[in-house]
């Protein structure tokens, strides 16, 4: 009996632990995306999206993008694909909606000048990782970012940290080529924070591990 308690205790203070690094991982998108110097690479492509169709916000846009990299490891796993990993739609749709807050939050921040803006993606970026490692340590749902690459290297038996890489220049590809047939052929949305964002989460997360990981994990057992 006390056994089971402490399983369910454990449970519940997790899934707290992951939803809390949800709205982090959210409000580092949301800094970073008022730099103006462009988002990380998974969120890039809905940024593109955001800003030719106004009616729907990032957030929405992020919601529609991470359900559509859920229906990709659908259709790479086939029978393989485990019901359990459909709990990404509620996640998607949460994160979603927690972007946009974040959004409202840091509305009234001014980034008129470049200085001001490169300290924003900067601090977006670790704001983000600081997210993103709590949600590894949570261990209990993987975003559909990081399944649906998942889902590549089960399928093809390729090393996940190089499919990762290719699927964050992919989505940056993509971002692109959306931009210039949105706008003229003009790079809008994807810049030089872009590329920060890529460089600078990796080691951010691995920084912040090193910190929380022992302390979050005593006290989440």
């Amino acid at each position: 009996m006390k056994i089971e308690k402490r399983k369910t205790k454990e449970f519940v203070k997790r899934y707290l632990l992951f939803i809390i690094s949800l709205f982090i991982s959210a409000l580092g998108v949301a800094i970073t995306k008022k730099g103006g110097l462009g988002v990380s690479p998974i969120s890039s492509v809905a940024n593109i999206m955001s800003l030719r169709v106004t009616s729907l916000t990032l957030g929405n846009w992020l919601i529609i993008w991470n359900c559509i990299l859920i229906a990709g490891q659908m259709l790479i796993l086939k029978s393989k694909f485990q019901w359990i990993q459909l709990l990404q739609i509620p996640v998607s749709f949460l994160f979603g909606y927690f972007t946009d807050f974040g959004m409202w939050m840091v509305s009234f921040i001014r980034s008129d000048f470049y200085l001001l803006r490169l300290i924003l993606v900067v601090g977006g970026t670790m704001v983000l990782a600081f997210g993103i490692s709590l949600s590894v340590i949570a261990n209990v749902i993987m975003n559909s970012g990081e399944a649906f690459v998942k889902a590549l290297a089960d399928a093809t038996r390729k090393n996940f940290g190089n499919l990762k890489i290719f699927f964050d220049v992919f989505c940056v590809l993509a971002a692109v080529l959306l931009s210039l047939v949105f706008f003229h052929f003009k790079i809008e949305g994807t810049r030089e924070g872009t590329i920060i964002a890529a460089l600078l989460t990796g080691i951010f997360v691995k920084l912040f591990l090193k910190i929380t990981a022992k302390p979050l994990n005593q006290i989440l057992v």
